[in-house]
Formats: structure tokens, C-alpha cells, sequence
């Protein structure tokens, strides 16, 4: 299994630190045309009901992921791994720890929104149950483009 062999090379799931923030921020600006700030990332550290965490691989931050949960909803907010590891299954990691999370603190539905044209993105959550529930037009810019909503009975 991926990731079982993650973990004997050294990957670690934990919370997300000030520290851990240049990392992200340049993780953040390979990864996306409309990146979050680093402000943005503070804050979700800071926020009550906020999840953020990192991979990490060789002291090195892999990949993060920030979440939240308010009552029995949970929504994953960002999720990104640096250029050089991914295929490496650290998504499907982070992932798989977040729905632990969530699961312990009684979320029943788990929401997010992708790229319509992000099929990777898609496919990776499609795998883990999530299906498309809805569209948000026009979501993204640079280049404008459609959301797709979709959810997961936990």
C-alpha cells in the first residue's frame, strides 16, 4: 500500500505551525493561479474549528491540508503537494487523516469545491465517496471558471 510506504520513508501528518508557513506559501504559489496568502494560512492555524496540517517528509513540508468543521459540517478548504512528491499517494494521506478528524468530532457530511477542469483533484476525491452535488458559476478567476460542489456522507 502507498501509503504504508509512505510512512516507513519518514512522512508525518501534524498540525500546521507559523513556522511551517514560507513552505506552504511556496507550495501554494506552484499549485494554484489564484494562491492563498500567507495571512490566510495564519489564520487557519489560529481559527477555532479550523484543521490545518502538513506532510512532511525529511523535515521537508510535502503537502498540507486545511479544513474545518462547524456542528455536523465539515468542508475541506485547501489541499496541495509540492510538485516533487506528488503520485506518492501524500494527498490521499492527508485526506484519509482529515476524515479521521472529522469523524471524531461527530461531522456527518463532508463538502468541498474543485476546478471543474481539475480531473486529478476530482478522481482523487471521487475515490475516497465524494460525488457532485451542485455547481458555483464563475467560482474561480484567473482563468474564471465553474466549481464543482461535491460531498461525502461520513
Amino acid at each position: 500500500m502507498v501509503e504504508d510506504s509512505l510512512r516507513r520513508k519518514g512522512l508525518t501528518i501534524r498540525t500546521m505551525q507559523e513556522s511551517d508557513l514560507p513552505s506552504i506559501v511556496k507550495i501554494e504559489r506552484l499549485s494554484f493561479s489564484t494562491p492563498w496568502s500567507e495571512t490566510s494560512f495564519f489564520n487557519e492555524i489560529y481559527k477555532q474549528r479550523s484543521i490545518p496540517k502538513v506532510a512532511v517528509i525529511d523535515d521537508r513540508i510535502a503537502g498540507y491540508i486545511c479544513a474545518n468543521h462547524v456542528a455536523d459540517e465539515g468542508h475541506i478548504l485547501n489541499l496541495a503537494v509540492h510538485p516533487d512528491f506528488r503520485g506518492k499517494g501524500i494527498a490521499n494521506t492527508l485526506v484519509e487523516n482529515i476524515l479521521e478528524e472529522l469523524k471524531e468530532n461527530a461531522c456527518r457530511f463532508l463538502y468541498l469545491e474543485v476546478r471543474a477542469s481539475n480531473n486529478a483533484a476530482r478522481k482523487l476525491y471521487e475515490g475516497f465517496g465524494f460525488s457532485v452535488v451542485g455547481t458555483r458559476k464563475e467560482y474561480y478567476t484567473e482563468p474564471k471558471e465553474d466549481a464543482v460542489i461535491m460531498m461525502l456522507r461520513l
